[in-house]
């Protein structure tokens, strides 16, 4: 009896001792990502599977709202306070990097060769020299939702796959009221949204263009593909009267609302939608050009580790950023969030490639483009403005892609005279 319970004595001793020795090896790092129900969702499932296999690593997780996460986080990080992985917009990469907020991934933790092997092209984007800078968990890219049940009403079988189609169908779901004012849109448009994507690397490639050249360092759209482009973008309201820009106020409101036929949108929005009571939509892969071509759209966030990250938290880091680029981590957030695997080994698998909401996302990343931005909000700027002044001020729309393509140019120019 005594030997029994000796022997209980250090077996209890014995594990308060490993118990110790854990907690004192034990590190804390800081994961911040803005704040999108989903995504927090998604997160919180993947660091409690990421601590189980590794219990001498912490994860805590901060969120934000999206429009004050920049502000938070290029004040947190110089002070030596806030995130040890952080996550950014990929647009955004060039200023992290300028400011000095992140650092390069370690090579040996994430060969070059091997990510370019394993990951979508577009993601090359944030390589810089030997380095990778930051990785995805997921992508993005546009495909056209459609309200089925305005389809039904309006005798529309199937989602249009063409452009002209599209404008056919546009027509047949438009509706005006007795003073001939637009109460339901049979395709939303508005540059505030995912538009001036759809412009840059859908439309002036469909006309036969190609938006930038060197690198996307010099504006080519002021041409006869872009003026095309243009043409067919402002015509959807100027002259098919089948929408009206900036139509209650927010794109994907008057989708959500049953008032718009049509709405080109995001991946990201397969959650919002879904959770939209009687809303009943489809979704389909992008119209073709008139000579077939297709062309898209991917944008990505990515996951980097900041330059606060030191010693055993970069370490620590480093696992963490493992765990988020792999492909367990990447099918929970397509299931979680809707937005697509950054690998083809797990979005191309033919249950996603053919799933009827993910599938045309899936499909559309063969052949999507990612615009390397110098600073997104302000070139998404000039594209709102270069509508606005052929939809308000009635502007030719050669003279207001002209004007659009200058002010672009003089962007990029002043981000390469910094660097």
């Amino acid at each position: 009896m005594k030997k029994s319970l000796k022997n209980l004595a250090l077996a209890a001793t014995t594990s308060a001792m490993a118990l110790f020795s854990n907690a004192a090896n034990a590190v804390e790092i800081e994961y911040w990502q803005y704040f999108y129900d989903a995504r927090v969702t998604a997160m919180d499932q993947l660091i409690e599977t990421f601590e189980k296999a590794n219990p001498d690593i912490t994860v805590k997780m901060t969120t934000f709202p999206y429009g004050d996460y920049r502000t938070k986080v290029a004040a947190a990080i110089p002070a030596g306070e806030g995130p040890d992985v952080v996550q950014l917009f990929y647009g955004w990469l060039d200023d992290y990097v300028s400011a000095d907020l992140i650092q390069p991934l370690p090579v040996a933790s994430f060969p070059p060769e091997q990510v370019e092997k394993d990951f979508f092209p577009m993601v090359n984007a944030m390589r810089s020299g030997e380095n990778y800078w930051a990785l995805p968990t997921a992508v993005r890219s546009l495909a056209l939702f459609y309200n089925e049940r305005l389809f039904k009403e309006a005798g529309v079988k199937t989602p249009p796959k063409t452009l002209e189609e599209l404008v056919e169908v546009a027509k047949k779901l438009t509706k005006v009221d007795v003073a001939g004012n637009i109460t339901q849109v049979g395709i939303t448009a508005s540059m505030t949204a995912q538009d001036h994507h759809w412009f840059r690397e859908v439309l002036v490639r469909q006309f036969g263009g190609d938006p930038y050249l060197d690198d996307y360092k010099k504006v080519n759209y002021n041409n006869e593909a872009g003026l095309k482009a243009l043409e067919y973008y402002t015509g959807l309201a100027k002259t098919h009267k089948v929408t009206s820009f900036d139509f209650m106020d927010e794109p994907q409101a008057a989708f959500k609302a049953g008032r718009a036929g049509m709405h080109i949108d995001g991946s990201f929005r397969i959650g919002s939608l879904k959770k939209q009571r009687g809303l009943k939509w489809g979704v389909t892969e992008l119209p073709v050009g008139a000579d077939g071509t297709k062309s898209n759209y991917s944008s990505y966030w990515v996951n980097a580790i900041t330059t606060k990250a030191k010693d055993e938290k970069f370490d620590a880091s480093v696992k963490f950023m493992q765990f988020v680029t792999s492909d367990e981590a990447m099918q929970v957030w397509l299931d979680v969030v809707g937005e697509l695997p950054a690998k083809p080994s797990v979005g191309m698998t033919e249950a996603n490639r053919s799933d009827p909401v993910f599938g045309p996302f899936i499909r559309g990343l063969e052949y999507a483009k990612s615009t390397k931005f110098v600073n997104e909000s302000a070139q998404r700027q000039i594209m709102m403005d270069m509508v606005q002044r052929i939809d308000i001020q009635d502007q030719a729309p050669a003279e207001s892609l002209a004007i659009a393509a200058e002010a672009e140019q003089k962007l990029l120019d002043e981000a390469m005279a910094k660097k």
